[in-house]
């Protein structure tokens, strides 16, 4: 007997890692995308650049993902430095302590999904049917149904919801979402920076802006802009030199000229957490579960965490139960990717709060974090060590406690000693 088809909605980078982390399990997968076919084999540049964890590295390597990735697109971020204000003071979390080369790398978000999209069309054991507008969602006691609005019926014991933050399917489904609209935009671009970026991430708070400087390469890097929507608006409908020049004003001429290289794209900041992850003959992943605001740039590895999690419970499910969607497994893979995200997402809450608003009650707030942050070696240490961890997204309590014996010690064997 064949086993089981699992319907995914979405064709996502979270959608396609999913299906190829269930096929790898043996199992046929179905994603339906309303885009066309060249949206997700060729994907257009969107600025958005993904920094990604030794952790989910690790996922799209044992996915076969990574390899799809040319190496001279993937970008090594050695350092990361944040601070508050013009004055420019503030902290470095460094991989070196650890006796890792970098904290992470950064990839195009293009690149990626075209990676992802390469290692399924690959995979006989997935079908993606694009240009498939859903009428309808259902998930009962048996199965779940997706019909679609020419007429097609797909019906599977377990249906995957992996359609963006403001997931349609979601809705379909009845599931609420706590929703938070920052009212801020987020403005991305690439552009060649006259000093080198020595391949540190750089983020400054304050001014009313946040803006940040992600190294691609020793003469490429993204620049990041976060403004409210009129000066966004303003910002975007500038000629390239006029930009340039705003952008060098904006980053107090720290990195000599800026020559913007390529379009400018603008993202509303938008964050939600729904309200459930699973119910009857379903689950949420990706963003469609967890949509985080991006100033920890946590977002994508939270959805590879998720994928993680729910492609071994339902590998765990067929193997007892015979079953994709065993409601006591589903309930574990929620309690798991709620504690897993729950930290991060409120962690981000807080830092947009008190690092994005310019009255002056918070501002010593402020100083008092960057101030613990440059003085204390081991918050250092705690925060390098969320980048570089490459275990399970759910490590034992050994595991864990290995982990935080080595963010305590003062140095890693052979490596340098944080100052």
């Amino acid at each position: 007997m064949s086993e089981p088809s699992i319907l995914i909605v979405g064709a996502g980078p979270a959608g396609l890692c999913l299906a190829r982390a269930l096929s790898l399990r043996g199992l046929e997968v179905d994603v339906i995308e309303r885009q066309p076919r060249s949206a997700i084999a060729s994907p257009a540049p969107d600025g958005r650049e993904i920094a990604l964890t030794r952790g989910s590295l690790r996922i799209l390597r044992e996915l076969g993902v990574l390899d799809r990735i040319e190496a001279s697109r993937v970008h090594p971020l050695v350092r990361a430095r944040v601070a508050d204000g013009d004055a420019g003071e503030g902290f470095e979390v460094d991989a070196a302590p650890f006796g890792h080369e970098a904290l992470g790398n950064l990839i195009a978000n293009s690149d990626i999904r075209a990676a992802a999209w390469a290692m399924v069309e690959a995979d006989p054991r997935i079908r993606v049917h694009f240009d498939a507008c859903v009428a309808s969602v259902t998930a009962g006691s048996r199965s779940a149904a997706v019909v679609l609005e020419d007429g097609r019926r797909f019906e599977a014991p377990l249906l995957v919801a992996a359609d963006s933050r403001f997931s349609a399917t979601r809705r379909a489904l009845g599931i609420p979402v706590a929703m938070h609209d920052f009212g801020k935009t987020m403005l991305v671009c690439r552009v060649r920076p006259e000093l080198a970026h020595g391949g540190v991430a750089w983020e400054w708070f304050g001014e009313g802006q946040t803006r940040a400087l992600l190294p691609l390469g020793e003469c490429l890097a993204s620049a990041v802009l976060t403004v409210t929507g009129a000066e966004a608006e303003r910002l975007v409908a500038l000629d390239p030199a006029e930009f340039s020049r705003e952008l060098e004003q904006r980053y107090r001429g720290r990195f000599g000229r800026m020559v913007l290289e390529g379009e400018v794209h603008a993202w509303p900041l938008v964050a939600t957490w729904a309200h459930r992850f699973v119910g009857q003959r379903f689950a949420l992943v990706g963003d469609a579960a967890v949509g985080m605001h991006p100033v920890t740039a946590h977002g994508f590895n939270l959805g590879l965490a998720s994928v993680e999690r729910l492609a071994s419970i339902v590998a765990e499910s067929m193997a007892r139960h015979g079953d994709p969607a065993e409601p006591g497994l589903l309930a574990r893979y929620q309690r798991r990717h709620r504690a897993g995200c729950a930290a991060l997402f409120l962690g981000t809450g807080l830092v947009v709060r008190v690092f994005t608003d310019d009255r002056a009650l918070l501002r010593p707030l402020r100083r008092a974090i960057i101030g613990a942050g440059r003085a204390l070696p081991p918050l250092r240490r705690a925060l390098a060590d969320v980048l570089l961890d490459d275990g399970p997204v759910d490590p034992t309590p050994l595991e864990r406690l290995r982990r935080g014996l080595a963010v305590l010690r003062p140095r890693a064997a052979g490596g340098p000693r944080l100052q």
